[in-house]
């Protein structure tokens, strides 16, 4: 099987060998690059095109949701992890509206970077369900955009699908809770973006905030 290929973006020499040496442990995972600054992270990010880039939200030139923009900018199909010490969620909210797909604590990373990646990897976003609701209750006065979808165009399962996945469950998850295959549940996703005028996945959290579906 070929190995996931992951770029590291962080400005501290010892954070990156720290998860060189973590995820190279991993079976299947191959850190094919690094770099320590948000201008190199992009210019390396569209070199090599990894599968997945992981990068830190605090970088000394430019941020880490301006890194996000800019990737995926130049190459929209880039699959993007933020690893961050931050509590504030107005950092996560941020990365996820300009395309990242999920974030994981750097105090949890010895637990749930390696989920994080092969679920990004897969397209899934990774968003553990207590960081989804705090961000839920910071935000309650944002508004829907004009001439968006609304939620009643969605069927009861649609509508279940997305509660679930931005609730942070992946699609094997959301089978087992909903009694359906993984490809099916994608298959839902699918039709729910289509829908609703959406391109990926990760404005799918966006949406579920404007509209507030989650409690």
């Amino acid at each position: 099987m070929t190995p996931l290929r992951v770029l590291l973006v962080d400005d501290h020499t010892v954070v990156r060998s720290g998860l060189r040496l973590l995820l190279e442990k991993e079976p299947g995972i191959e850190v094919v690059g690094e770099a320590a600054t948000g201008q190199a992270g992009v210019e390396t990010a569209l070199r090599l095109r990894p599968d997945v880039t992981l990068m830190d939200i605090t970088l000394p030139d430019f941020d880490g949701v301006e890194t996000a923009k800019r990737i995926r900018a130049a190459w929209p199909e880039a699959r993007l992890l933020a690893l961050t010490m931050h509590s504030e969620d107005a950092y996560l909210v941020n990365f996820l509206s300009a395309g990242g797909m999920g974030y994981v604590r750097k105090s949890a990373a010895d637990r749930d970077l390696v989920t994080g990646i092969r679920a990004v990897a897969r397209g899934e976003l990774f968003l553990q369900p207590a960081g989804v609701q705090t961000i839920v209750r910071e935000h309650r006065q944002i508004h829907a955009e004009p001439g968006q979808a609304h939620p009643d165009a969605l069927s009861e399962r649609e509508r279940q699908v997305l509660e679930l996945t931005v609730k942070g469950f992946t699609s094997r998850e959301i089978g087992e809770q909903l009694s359906l295959s993984p490809r099916t549940v994608e298959t839902y996703r699918e039709r729910i973006m289509e829908k609703l005028g959406l391109e990926h996945r990760s404005e799918l959290v966006e949406y579920a905030l404007r509209y507030r579906l989650l409690g």
